[in-house]
């Protein structure tokens, strides 16, 4: 059972919401699939079932603070230390095994974003921090436009996904731009490559996936008025 803690909005008035390994939580929309940036991992120690995860940031550590969320790779979690430079978060063992956060490494590049304010601007699409899944990079076209990339997905998270719908891969907010029963593909702007870790990636490397939070809600709602 996780530790489940408000953050309230005195703390940089970040938005409420539950906290502690989130992606085993029920929480508010917290993040847009925009990221802010690229962290190094700068130290990873395995702790019982768990991680102990070290993060250098630059822009987001301007107002982090101990106890507030931000997504690595998609993942959800709390800030547990920091100081100028870096913070620490803790992994547990289902987070471990339930997104790509065990292969992370000393060296490592994550994709970074804080929780929204109340207020922000809403960029990309509604984005928990919940990992659902791992998907494999399948194939890889580049472009003059960019980038097309293919990901393999289980079949059984098909029925949340639409095309030209909404799909967070490593944290970051994409479209579908095509869509077959087990694998979509993406279409990246060079920004997109640029400013992520998409550009590192290469076939058979795994990605965290969240699938759309509205489809979810959607499903159960008519699932208990169809029983």
């Amino acid at each position: 059972m996780f530790r489940k803690q408000w953050v309230s909005t005195h703390t940089s008035q970040r938005s409420l919401h539950l906290c502690a390994d989130r992606n085993y939580n029920q929480t508010e929309f917290m993040f847009t699939g925009l990221i802010e940036e690229i962290g190094t991992v700068s130290s990873y120690t395995p702790s019982g079932d768990g991680a102990v995860i070290v993060i250098a940031g630059g822009a987001v550590m301007d107002d982090l603070n101990i106890d507030d969320s931000i997504a690595v790779n998609g993942c959800c979690l709390t800030v547990a230390q920091r100081d100028e430079t870096t913070f620490t978060a803790t992994a547990v063992a289902e987070t471990l095994k339930k997104t790509t956060l065990g292969s992370l490494a000393t060296s490592s590049t994550v994709n970074l974003e804080r929780a929204l304010r109340v207020g922000d601007r809403m960029g990309g699409h509604y984005v928990q921090g919940h990992v659902d899944a791992t998907g494999t990079i399948t194939d890889i076209h580049i472009n003059t436009e960019g980038c097309e990339m293919w990901i393999s997905f289980p079949a059984p998270f098909r029925k949340w996904m639409i095309p030209v719908g909404s799909i967070c891969v490593n944290g970051i907010s994409l479209t579908l731009a095509e869509l077959e029963q087990e694998r979509f593909k993406v279409a990246l702007i060079p920004h997109t490559m640029k400013a992520t870790t998409m550009h590192a990636l290469k076939i058979g490397d795994s990605v965290n996936l969240e699938f759309d939070t509205m489809a979810k809600y959607a499903e159960n709602f008519y699932g208990q008025h169809t029983r």
